[in-house]
């Protein structure tokens, strides 16, 4: 399991704006606070923006905002939209799915991961900083 950059900046910039909630916060700003390059950072502000986890406001003070409440909002939500594919494994597609003995090890270890991103909101990730 590797998460990989653009989820790591996904869940900054979230986290960044997070921390503002009461702000609408342009790219620019996210790009130089979280050190994330801003073609980048737009195309990943983008996709939040589409699984509606991030909103916008046009204009001269516009910029982006929580579509909802940190407190709703868990990092395997940025995950599952930024992430291809976050399987630990691919035993369906294996000719010894359901005789591997090694299936529920990485079963359990998926579940895991998953649990521990599920477990946490971006609120309670504020309160430990």
């Amino acid at each position: 399991m590797k998460v990989s950059k653009k989820t790591e900046y996904g869940l900054r910039a979230i986290l960044h704006l997070a921390k503002n909630p009461k702000k609408v916060i342009s790219l620019k700003e996210i790009s130089k606070k979280e050190d994330i390059s801003f073609d980048y950072l737009e195309k990943i502000i983008g996709e939040l923006e589409k699984a509606n986890l991030v909103k916008a406001k046009k204009g001269s003070q516009g910029g982006y905002f929580l579509a909802r409440p940190s407190n709703k909002i868990t990092p395997w939500d940025i995950v599952l939209v930024l992430e291809e594919d976050m399987a630990t494994s691919h035993c369906s597609g294996c000719a010894m799915a359901g005789q591997c003995t090694s299936e529920d090890i990485w079963s359990e270890a998926q579940d895991s991961f998953d649990n521990t991103l599920n477990a946490v909101t971006l609120a309670d990730l504020i309160k430990k900083k």
